[in-house]
């Protein structure tokens, strides 16, 4: 079992940066692949970013290509996602995930274990 915690959400005026923090605890494996989704008030979760533990290959939504940036350190069990150029459509409620699948997927369905999440407000 995996537990998952995410951090460093706030409110920021649009143009603002923010950097997101995932602590993974509990048992990890070297190619499981860990991502983040939002989701805002009467919106499906959506996905976002996603990252494998053991290549570090990265894959972004449309939506934040550009502007954001997942990492990860590994002797850490951490994920970040580096937000940039933060928009008022990126206000949601943010949450880290990971799938025992070795395969990215922007699919919610793929992914077995959550955080709660963190709230990102970002005002125009």
């Amino acid at each position: 079992q995996v537990h998952l915690v995410e951090s460093g959400g706030g409110l920021v005026q649009a143009g603002d940066s923010l950097r997101l923090s995932c602590v993974a605890s509990g048992r990890t494996y070297s190619r499981d692949v860990m991502a983040w989704f939002r989701q805002a008030p009467g919106k499906e979760r959506e996905f976002v970013s996603a990252i494998t533990w053991s290549g570090g290959n990265t894959h972004y939504a449309d939506s934040v290509q550009g502007r954001f940036t997942i990492s990860k350190d590994s002797a850490k069990n951490t994920m970040y996602l580096q937000m940039n150029n933060l928009k008022p459509e990126d206000t949601a409620i943010y949450y880290c995930a990971q799938s025992l699948s070795s395969v990215p997927s922007s699919d919610r369905a793929r992914y077995r274990y959550w955080g709660q999440g963190t709230q990102v407000t970002v005002s125009s």
